[in-house]
């Protein structure tokens, strides 16, 4: 519902507040960079599995194009994200919660300082097979014509730039789209 999206919209900007104070930026550095976004409110549906194991993954390893992504219905066991020397953790919140995961267009604005969050959804135990796994994730965007150029705060000495050609945010979505074989 529109409600619903407005929500998330809200709850995203709200983190990109603190996000801009981390880098170094006015508290509303985004606030005119994402009024505009592509941003996507989906409904995913894992349908219930045979209680057999499968080779098959329920999602596999992934990081997200976006900026944030804001994430309900991870209370049903499989999301796992992958932590700094490539283990897995599972990710159990306590019901209501919000998961947020950086997106791929925050990684390459900030260097990498914040990097995008790897993550996949694992087939579940035999014993929940049969239940259908819902997860309600809000995929925040930049707006197309925003330039996403490595902030100044995010590079120096230690840290070179790793993307000196800036690309726009609309340009950098389809470049990635084509990638994953999405366009």
């Amino acid at each position: 519902s529109l409600e619903m999206f407005e929500a998330f919209d809200r709850t995203g900007r709200t983190l990109l507040r603190a996000i801009a104070r981390c880098m170094q930026l006015s508290p509303d550095y985004f606030e005119d960079k994402v009024q505009l976004g592509n941003s996507i409110l989906r409904v995913i549906h894992y349908p219930p599995m045979p209680p057999q194991p499968t080779e098959s993954v329920r999602s596999g390893a992934h990081e997200d194009i976006n900026v944030i992504t804001l994430l309900l219905g991870a209370e049903e066991a499989g999301l796992q994200v992958q932590d700094r020397d490539g283990e897995w953790l599972e990710i159990n919140p306590p019901p209501h919660c919000v998961v947020v995961n950086i997106g791929d267009m925050l990684q390459r604005l900030t260097n990498h300082r914040l990097p995008s969050t790897s993550h996949r959804v694992i087939n579940p135990t035999p014993e929940r097979a049969s239940q259908a796994r819902w997860s309600l994730p809000y995929f925040l965007h930049f707006n197309p014509d925003f330039l996403i150029r490595t902030l100044p705060s995010c590079v120096d000495a230690t840290h070179p730039d790793r993307y000196p050609q800036p690309i726009t945010a609309n340009d950098y979505l389809l470049e990635r789209l084509r990638d994953i074989k999405l366009l």
